[in-house]
């Protein structure tokens, strides 16, 4: 049995609900709590793990488990852009940069052993395995593009994520109205949708003299995560619905 959503609307708004949450909880732990990098990025990766071994051993789709393990990858995946741009000094053009080969890496390993780059019909163990690589990786990466575009490029908080925003728009204008593969696609918005998670979690937590709103870590995460909470339990509703039906 298939145990990934379907790609709708809702999937993109859950997407970027936990992104944006990623951000401002990962901020929460390793900043405002003054975990540390390292030491959140260890903690943020044993949840991932833990969440994603659930995941992996289930027969089925399950919302709260599969977002679970998203928001999972993506306060990692914040985590591990500030360790490499502020701990190794890497810098954010350079830590992207990384992010990206090693996601091209991925991406092709996983083509070239399953022969596709499916995200509706993962039938194999390794093509799961894959398959939450490559969404690791693409979070972490849209975490340094995103600081890169609203820190280094001068676009500010505000530009960054209009910026991002067009992008996605294109791309939603390339779904209906171009050839182009459904899945390339989808792996594109996957990772522009990271970075608009996080100029926006960096919109909605910075200060009014940085461009921000000034909600901060605490107050962000709360509200996103709410939001996301009730997207869940709706989308739960909405699977057992398909299930009777499906019976």
């Amino acid at each position: 049995m298939n145990k990934l959503p379907q790609i709708t609307i809702g999937f993109w708004i859950m997407k970027i609900c936990a992104t944006t949450l990623g951000e401002t909880a990962g901020d929460l732990l390793s900043m405002t709590m003054n975990v540390g990098y390292a030491i959140s990025s260890l903690i943020l990766i044993s949840g991932f793990l833990i969440s994603l071994t659930g995941q992996l051993f289930v027969k089925k789709y399950i919302p709260f488990l599969f977002w679970t393990v998203i928001l999972a990858t993506s306060t990692a995946g914040t985590t591990m852009s500030d360790y490499m741009d502020r701990t190794l000094g890497l810098g954010y053009a350079t830590g992207s940069l990384i992010l990206i080969s090693l996601l091209i890496v991925i991406l092709s390993c996983w083509y070239f052993t399953e022969k596709s780059l499916s995200v509706s019909n993962v039938q194999t163990f390794k093509g799961e395995l894959f398959y939450w690589m490559a969404i690791l990786v693409s979070n972490t990466l849209g975490t340094a593009l995103g600081d890169f575009l609203a820190d280094d490029s001068g676009l500010g908080f505000s530009g960054g994520a209009l910026l991002i925003s067009t992008l996605l728009m294109l791309v939603i204008v390339a779904h209906y109205f171009s050839k182009i593969s459904s899945i390339v696609l989808f792996w594109i918005a996957f990772v522009l949708t990271r970075p608009f998670g996080a100029t926006f979690g960096d919109l909605l937590t910075k200060s009014t003299e940085k461009g921000g709103l000034n909600f901060g870590t605490t107050g962000s995460s709360m509200i996103l995560f709410s939001i996301l909470l009730l997207l869940l339990i709706l989308a739960t509703i909405n699977n057992n619905k398909i299930k009777e039906k499906a019976n």
